[in-house]
C-alpha cells in the first residue's frame, strides 16, 4: 500500500460525457475546465499522489447520466491513466457513494483533498462542504469546475459564472480554500 500520509488526493467529480448534452443541461461556463483538469491529472501523476474519480449514476431514466446510457461514461480527459479509486454515487456528495470514500481516504491516512469536476455549485460544492465537516483539509479548484445556467420559477436566469462565483464566496475560508489550477501545477 502506498504511503500517502503527506499527499493530497485529487477528487475528480462527475466528469462525464452526459454533461455535454446542452439540450438537457443548457449553457455552461468555464470552457477551460477540462484543460485545467488535464493539467491537474498530469501534476498528480508526476507526484504519484492519490487520484479518485467519482461517477454520478442518475436514478432518472431520461438523464444522460443514467447508468444505462453510454453518456454515463467518463469524458476522454480522464482516459489518461487509472485512478486509485472509482466511486459511483446517485446523490450529490461523493461521500455517499460506493465504495465509501471517507473510509478509503482514512484507510490510506489521507487528510487532505482537492476537488474539481462538474457541477461547481451542486456535487462539487456538496462534497467540499461534507469534506470540511468530516475534518479534511479541503481545496476547491474553482477553474477546474464548471456549471450550467439555471432558470428558476421566477423567470430570472442565473448565469453559470455567477453560480460559480457564489460557490467560491460560500466555500472560501469556511469550508475550503478556493484555489486555481496554476497555484497547484506551476
Amino acid at each position: 500500500m502506498p504511503n500517502w500520509a503527506d499527499a493530497t488526493a485529487l477528487i475528480v467529480i462527475d466528469v462525464q460525457q452526459g454533461f455535454d448534452d446542452t439540450e438537457y443541461f443548457g449553457d455552461r461556463n468555464n470552457p477551460s475546465c477540462e484543460t485545467n483538469i488535464s493539467a491537474l491529472l498530469d501534476a498528480w501523476s508526476s507526484q504519484s499522489w492519490p487520484l479518485v474519480y467519482v461517477r454520478h449514476d442518475s436514478a432518472q431514466p431520461r438523464s444522460p447520466l443514467h447508468p444505462s446510457k453510454k453518456t454515463n461514461g467518463f469524458k476522454p480527459v480522464l482516459e489518461r491513466g487509472a485512478p486509485d479509486l472509482v466511486v459511483a454515487k446517485s446523490t450529490h456528495s461523493a461521500f455517499y457513494g460506493d465504495p465509501d470514500l471517507d473510509a478509503w481516504l482514512r484507510s490510506h491516512n489521507i487528510g487532505s483533498i482537492a476537488i474539481c469536476g462538474i457541477q461547481t455549485n451542486v456535487c462539487c460544492e456538496t462534497t467540499a462542504r461534507m469534506a470540511s465537516d468530516l475534518g479534511y483539509d479541503t481545496m476547491f479548484i474553482l477553474d477546474a469546475t464548471h456549471t450550467f445556467d439555471i432558470h428558476p420559477v421566477d423567470g430570472q436566469t442565473l448565469r453559470a459564472r455567477e453560480l460559480s462565483r457564489t460557490t467560491a464566496l460560500n466555500l472560501n475560508d469556511e469550508f475550503a480554500r478556493v484555489v486555481y489550477t496554476s497555484e497547484l501545477v506551476d
